[in-house]
């Protein structure tokens, strides 16, 4: 049990949810470290094949509890950066199940950067991303200054970054930092969508893609066509890949079983 978390798993899908509402959900020590372990937990269930990232209440996450951390004036930045913050982008992204956030209000700070570190966001309309940093004179963090230019390009990036301009839903969809947007009361039913189809994908295919895609930030053609191919080596040993050709030649729909 989780006293800033809520987690559940149902249907192959484990639901994390920020429970801090109170305060739209910001990170303090507390959080930050219940959702690592929430992450760890998530990856070692073999049950789980999908994980959903979302906030209770009006917020996903107005990013650190500055009340929070202006009580410890001493503290290093760069300590609670890679204790707190560094581990969950890494575990959203190393994570060999595919991560959705349901993006149900504003994501600001370290809050919008982990919303970009996941693989697929479903967006309300009503919700928000902004990177707020320099509005209290830092610099950005927990990803960010990785995912926004690679999702935006560099010119579109650092105008957000600098200006710490609020994108509404319909405009990140625009610009690429949003996968889908639906009004606010269709959200879990657009999310439910998206995890059924990954619920019931060939997991570890996709856990191979995704590790693909990461790779290919900082790689040349001929690194990816040579882990293409090891990469097609091990999909090709599944029994979802022998599911797969056996539904096509059969003429029905795969069951695949993520392995």
């Amino acid at each position: 049990m989780y006293n800033t978390l809520l987690y559940t798993v149902a249907d192959k899908v484990a639901t994390i949810t920020f429970n801090r509402p109170d305060v739209f959900n910001a990170f303090n020590d507390e959080i930050t470290y219940e959702i690592q372990d929430a992450l760890k937990k998530a990856e070692r269930d073999g049950e789980v094949r999908v994980v959903v990232l979302t906030g209770e209440g009006k917020a996903f996450c107005s990013g650190q509890d500055l009340k929070a951390a202006i009580a410890q004036p001493n503290r290093s930045f760069s300590d609670s950066i890679h204790k707190r913050y560094n581990p969950i982008i890494r575990a959203i992204r190393n994570m060999p199940k595919p991560v959705i956030c349901r993006l149900n209000g504003v994501a600001a700070g370290a809050g919008c950067s982990l919303a970009l570190a996941c693989d697929f966001i479903v967006a309300s309309e009503d919700a928000s991303l902004i990177e707020v940093f320099v509005n209290i004179g830092l610099v950005l963090d927990s990803g960010a200054s990785y995912f926004l230019p690679r999702l935006v390009g560099s010119a579109r990036a650092f105008e957000l970054s600098t200006m710490g301009t609020r994108v509404k839903a319909a405009e990140a969809l625009q610009l690429g930092l949003v996968n889908r947007v639906v009004p606010a009361a269709e959200l879990d039913a657009a999310v439910k969508a998206v995890t059924d189809y990954y619920a019931n994908a060939p997991t570890k295919a996709i856990a191979l893609m995704k590790k693909m895609l990461n790779k290919s930030f900082h790689s040349d053609l001929d690194t990816m066509l040579e882990y293409e191919a090891q990469c097609q080596d091990i999909a090709g040993a599944t029994n979802d890949y022998k599911e797969g050709v056996g539904a096509f030649l059969e003429k029905r729909k795969a069951a695949f079983k993520g392995n």
